[in-house]
């Protein structure tokens, strides 16, 4: 089973025990993390795409660590102008591993739901008031 999922403006496909390097992600090393925009899973054969997510369903993880990539070198040059520029970068990456691919707990989102509806009636009533 693998998923396609939107992490931080990038799609990566994943499957579980899966290591992936994304961009630097706002979580202390060993911390799990869930990723709830899933845009396609396929298992043995079965393909569900989302429009454009799937509701209900997440991506498990836990963070390995926080390390910088590999040097990318920019060389910009203009011909017979005496111009040439040359840049380098390290961008800063998280290392996650997937540990699980699960639909999401659907008890929060139906308590959710059902919160702003009872507020509704009661402003009705007191409008009526």
């Amino acid at each position: 089973m693998y998923a396609i999922v939107e992490i931080a403006g990038h799609q990566y496909k994943l499957q579980k025990d899966q290591q992936v390097f994304v961009n630097r992600l706002d979580a202390k090393e060993g911390a799990k993390i869930k990723f709830d925009r899933v845009l396609l899973t396929d298992k043995a054969g079965d393909v569900t795409v989302g429009a454009p997510a799937i509701n209900g369903l997440a991506v498990h993880a836990t963070v390995e660590r926080h390390l910088k990539g590999d040097k990318v070198l920019v060389f910009k040059k203009k011909r017979r102008k005496g111009y040439q520029k040359l840049n380098g970068f390290r961008p800063y990456l998280t290392e996650i591993r997937i540990t699980d691919i699960k639909k999401a707990a659907a008890k929060k989102a139906a308590a959710k739901k059902a919160a702003p509806k009872k507020e509704a009636a009661e402003t009705k009533v007191k409008k009526e008031a």
